[in-house]
């Protein structure tokens, strides 16, 4: 069996076709379908991977977002590979989990939304970070 050679599609040499799409991508946002209804959207984002800043050691975890939309909503493989970019970052639990947070309410401006950030244990230590924001709350 032969195997079709394969082609370096990036004009950086070494970066693979998915890290560039990871690089270059953003959240992605469009027009809610029922604006005006108050429905909730509930996205699971179990392969989150990010650097502890203190000693570069990888932490796994499961990211849940919860949001009622308003006027837009986020766009699945534009949050799956916004949730990539963090695998190389050097980021602590709770600052990966506040930013995930703005970065979703500055895309979309929804109603609510809820952040729950679940670590995996290290050491004998397991971190659930969680965090909140309602429109016309500070």
């Amino acid at each position: 069996m032969t195997h079709p050679q394969t082609q370096e599609t990036s004009s950086a040499p070494g970066v693979k076709y998915g890290e560039r799409i990871i690089e270059e991508g953003g959240l992605i946002t469009f027009p809610n379908p029922r604006p005006g209804r108050r429905y909730t959207i509930a996205i699971t984002l179990p392969e989150f991977t990010c650097k502890c800043p203190f000693s570069g050691y990888p932490d796994f975890g499961t990211i849940y977002v919860t949001y009622v939309p308003d006027q837009r909503v986020v766009e699945l493989k534009a949050i799956k590979l916004y949730i990539n970019s963090y695998r190389d970052r050097y980021i602590s639990h709770e600052e990966s989990a506040n930013q995930i947070l703005d970065d979703l309410v500055a895309a979309c401006d929804p109603l609510e939304i809820n952040v729950r950030a679940d670590y995996t244990p290290r050491g004998n230590v397991h971190t659930v970070v969680e965090v909140n924001h309602k429109k016309g709350e500070a």
